[in-house]
């Protein structure tokens, strides 16, 4: 488990800056997730590409894949790099200017799930189910009064 941590009032917490810790659990969370990866040569935008096409066999197309996945990007990804990448290695096959999972895909997913997975458990040692889904819910009705879209992803 994590360090322990110290306890505070409820009204130090409550004057917390939000962002400032919701920003260093993000970079903490996608490092993390990033460096997972990157022990199979993968970044995010592949396994976000690997994700959606085991999702939906046959339906996706570049431009629909890039539209779909460029509002998570934060590194201005090449997206045409990264599905020519998952060609090469003989993971995605284009039929008809759509993408399907070879088996070979699929099993690097399934790595990739199994590397994301670690990183979720270790997120979530010593944090309880219901405040876990507490904190998705806060911050997504902060995002919402900030303008932005606070619904799950479809």
């Amino acid at each position: 488990m994590g360090a322990a941590l110290k306890e505070y009032s409820q009204r130090e917490l409550a004057a917390q800056p939000i962002g400032a810790w919701a920003g260093t659990a993000a970079r903490l969370v996608v490092g993390a997730l990033r460096e997972r990866l990157a022990v199979e040569g993968l970044t995010q935008p592949h396994w976000w590409t690997l994700n959606h096409v085991a999702g939906a066999p046959g339906r996706w197309t570049r431009a629909a894949l890039v539209d779909r996945l460029a509002k998570w990007d934060d590194l201005g990804t090449d997206f045409d790099a990264v599905f020519d990448d998952l060609v090469r290695r003989g993971w995605i096959r284009e039929d008809a200017g759509t993408m399907t999972l070879t088996d070979a895909g699929e099993a690097g997913r399934l790595r990739a799930r199994d590397r994301n997975l670690e990183v979720h458990r270790q997120a979530h040692e010593g944090v309880d189910t219901a405040d876990f889904v507490t904190a998705v819910n806060v911050l997504r009705r902060i995002v919402a009064n900030l303008g932005g879209d606070g619904n799950l992803p479809d």
